[in-house]
């Protein structure tokens, strides 16, 4: 099953331990030190102004200083690159979350990045591939949206100046307005960043305003890994739905923690019956029939007033909700709204047509 969450970059780093920095140490300043031909240098912030350097971030692990425009930056991270490139900052490299497209580049971001060299992608299932990142010669590693470690951050941070994730946050849990800001600031961009910023919030504003009936009703997203699996409000999904004006079930806090989400048991599946509850799954026909066919499931008011909205994780709208950024809100605004509103009227007569056939 596809399941596209960071948990399993978290869950493999537990099984290999720090394996892979330990065994990278050693190789970092001999790639570090050599030419690597196969790099492919990109354009980066070609706009920015010196009068905005240098610049202090704070995060996680201390303070990084970024002294002059960065030309060739790496994303460890698995979604700053589309906040560099609403910037009109193209990376030189990024990592494959899910999806595994070009670049890592998904679709409402390819127009952004143009003729501009696709960034190699690199992987981050066994942990950051330290080697490939020094390879890349870069000014600028960021890993803001990541389950960066301090034995991480110490080795990158040998190779450039590197922005781990803020102090305060979960591992992959930064939102995507302070990933859009921070990278902004880092690039020499941040009155450009602030504007997008305040742009997309406009547009939740108006979508709320034009769905009154989304305040204060309860909303939840949900999948079918290894059971029921729901999403916290440390989690991207719900921040999304809270933006919007809903609530999140008023315990589930308590069940997911500070983890994105949790499988709840048959005992807790009134968690499900909220006023609006969208499902991320694999196969739209089969999962949508086997969680509606589930009588625990059936016997919700959720089910019986066709509360329910279905995502498939392959459709863009379903990459969407997990690969929450700066430049796939506006996206996942215009298709998941609509379905939002036609779930919440409680009327199983008024369909909830997919955004896009299934």
């Amino acid at each position: 099953m596809s399941y596209p969450s960071p948990d399993r970059f978290r869950l493999s780093r537990r099984a290999f331990g720090g394996a892979v920095a330990t065994a990278a140490l050693a190789l970092v300043a001999a790639c570090g030190s050599g030419d690597d031909d196969t790099a492919t240098p990109a354009a980066a912030g070609t706009s920015s102004g010196p009068a905005a350097f240098p610049v202090s971030i704070a995060h996680k692990y201390g303070t990084t200083d970024v002294t002059k425009a960065p030309e060739r930056i790496v994303v460890v991270g698995l979604v700053e690159q589309d906040a560099l490139l609403a910037l009109g900052v193209v990376p030189v490299a990024t990592t494959e979350w899910f999806g595994e497209k070009p670049g890592a580049i998904q679709s409402w971001a390819k127009d952004k990045l143009g003729s501009a060299p696709v960034p190699q992608v690199l992987t981050n299932t066994d942990g950051v591939q330290f080697e490939k990142v020094a390879a890349l010669k870069p000014d600028l590693i960021i890993g803001l949206y990541s389950g960066m470690t301090k034995e991480d951050y110490a080795t990158l941070s040998k190779i450039a100046p590197t922005l781990a994730q803020p102090a305060g946050v979960t591992d992959f849990g930064v939102g995507w307005d302070v990933v859009t800001q921070t990278v902004g600031k880092a690039v020499g961009k941040a009155g450009e960043a602030d504007k997008i910023v305040a742009d997309t919030k406009a547009l939740f504003t108006a979508a709320t305003a034009a769905h009154p009936t989304f305040k204060g009703a309860s909303a939840l997203f949900a999948t079918t890994y290894e059971g029921y699996y729901v999403y916290g409000p440390e989690d991207a999904r719900g921040r999304f739905l809270q933006s919007l004006g809903f609530v999140l079930p008023p315990d589930l806090a308590s069940i997911t923690g500070k983890d994105f989400g949790a499988n709840i048991s048959k005992e807790r599946i009134d968690l499900l019956d909220t006023d609006v509850l969208v499902w991320l799954v694999d196969d739209y026909a089969k999962d949508k029939a086997t969680v509606q066919n589930d009588p625990l499931y059936a016997a919700l008011k959720v089910k019986k007033e066709g509360r329910d909205v279905f995502l498939t994780n392959a459709e863009e709208l379903g990459t969407a909700s997990s690969f929450v950024t700066v430049l796939s809100l506006p996206f996942l605004l215009d298709g998941l709204v609509p379905q939002l509103a036609e779930a919440i009227d409680g009327n199983p007569a008024t369909p909830v047509v997919p955004a896009t056939p299934s």
